[in-house]
């Protein structure tokens, strides 16, 4: 395992720091799977990812992920268990010239008999044709390509590359696993800090491995300078903000405001201000929230609480008219009265009965009486011929059949108990008419 975080062909005169020169994160990187830190969903025994490794036969993968959960590592362990070269990138800074010479190095030790992992981070940040270009190398076995990528592949890579691939998803670490990570690297440091210290970084770091190290070891150094044991507030200095990871282009874009609707439609104000505070400080649109708002406010409360559609508009206008931050208050209040408003679908439900039965059977023609009658030689035909105009009825409501000839009997709107006045309204409308219910 000695060439774990060697580079192999790197250009000459470039060598790596010693050891103890390195970044904590970096000394503490795992050399062996026993090592390896969460992700037991992929790793766990007989597991396909684990095998693969284990067995020096790696195979073309992309590492779905957050940040400091592993991707790197597991790529250089890839290379190491396959006694294989290790080639990486960086997509923000190489294009195809720099892949190309990968690939010619790769060319040369096939050669020689040996094999390339060619790790690519942020995969996503090559565009179609510096992805297109990868493809023949992957597919001649030139190299296994590892690609590690924040943003959800199916989004952001091509699917020729993802069809040539294996996706793995690395779930965030647990505060458990962040917690035992630390513990490891103060027993190799020979260091102590407190629980509180320990707990208070791994519950910050958001399951990034790589932020709790750095967090600790900013934290030691303080330490060591003031001559002082570690204190809760060197660690919240060494924290700092947790920055929030949230892609207005990606699938956290999406995520978040599913998880926001959801909460809101299950009448739930915390978790719908929680994922509401997320999303606005992950730098989401205002406008976009506030729209998914309206829709919310007519899909799931409907005529359950008719002013939810007044108060999510208000909150638009505010947003248009105002701007953010003032504008937080307004989407603050709309969250919280649309958590908390009886909800009902029956509207939606009922257009969506409606056009099912539309596309089934057709639309039949209105009855002559209640077609248009505004042009010439419309009543030759018979248009709007014997129309009864309901508000020359005793509360307005006459009882002429609307529905076309022989559909006098469907039904598509039922507002339950969702809606009381909804139903008391169509129940008396019903009477009225001389319909049955």
């Amino acid at each position: 395992m000695g060439r774990l975080f060697d580079v192999p062909d790197e250009p000459a005169g470039r060598s790596e720091p010693p050891a103890g020169d390195l970044p904590l994160a970096a000394r503490m990187r795992p050399r062996t799977l026993e090592e390896f830190v969460g992700q037991t969903h992929l790793l766990g025994p007989s597991s396909a990812l684990r095998t693969a490794i284990q067995s020096g036969e790696p195979h073309s993968m992309i590492l779905y992920g957050p940040p400091g959960t592993g991707k790197t590592t597991l790529a250089r362990m890839s290379a190491e268990y396959a006694d294989a070269a290790f080639e990486e990138l960086s997509a923000v800074e190489a294009g195809r010239a720099e892949v190309r010479e990968v690939i010619a190095r790769a060319r040369e030790r096939r050669r020689n008999g040996r094999h390339t992992i060619f790790f690519l981070d942020e995969i996503h940040r090559f565009n179609k044709a510096q992805q297109d270009a990868l493809l023949p190398a992957v597919e001649e076995g030139l190299v296994v390509l590892v690609g590690a990528t924040t943003e959800n592949p199916y989004f952001e890579v091509n699917s020729a590359l993802i069809s040539r691939a294996q996706v793995y998803e690395l779930h965030e670490l647990t505060q458990d696993d962040i917690a035992g990570l630390l513990r490891r690297a103060l027993d190799e440091l020979g260091r102590t800090v407190s629980d509180e210290v320990i707990d208070f970084i791994a519950g910050r770091s958001g399951g990034d491995a790589r932020s709790s190290l750095n967090a600790l070891e900013l934290a030691l150094d303080t330490s060591a300078r003031t001559g002082q044991e570690v204190t809760l507030a060197d660690a919240e200095d060494a924290m700092q903000r947790k920055a929030v990871r949230y892609d207005k282009g990606g699938d956290q874009h999406y995520d978040y405001i599913s998880a926001w609707i959801k909460s809101t439609r299950g009448s739930d104000p915390d978790a719908s201000l929680y994922y509401l505070a997320a999303m606005l400080e992950g730098g989401e649109d205002a406008r976009y929230i506030a729209r998914r708002m309206i829709i919310l406010a007519s899909e799931d409360i409907g005529n359950a609480a008719p002013q939810a559609l007044q108060v999510a508009v208000a909150a638009a206008h505010a947003v248009e008219h105002v701007g953010l931050p003032e504008a937080h208050f307004a989407l603050a209040q709309a969250a919280v009265y649309l958590a908390l408003a009886p909800k009902s679908n029956a509207a939606g439900m009922a257009l969506s009965a409606a056009r099912a039965y539309i596309r089934e059977h057709g639309a039949a023609l209105p009855p002559s009486a209640l077609r248009d009658a505004h042009y010439p030689g419309a009543k030759s035909l018979g248009r709007g011929k014997g129309y009864d105009y309901p508000h020359d009825h005793p509360g307005n409501v006459n009882d002429q059949e609307h529905l076309p000839e022989g559909l006098e009997g469907l039904r598509f709107y039922d507002p339950g108990d969702t809606e009381p006045t909804m139903r008391e309204r169509l129940n008396a409308a019903r009477s009225a008419r001389r319909r049955d219910a």
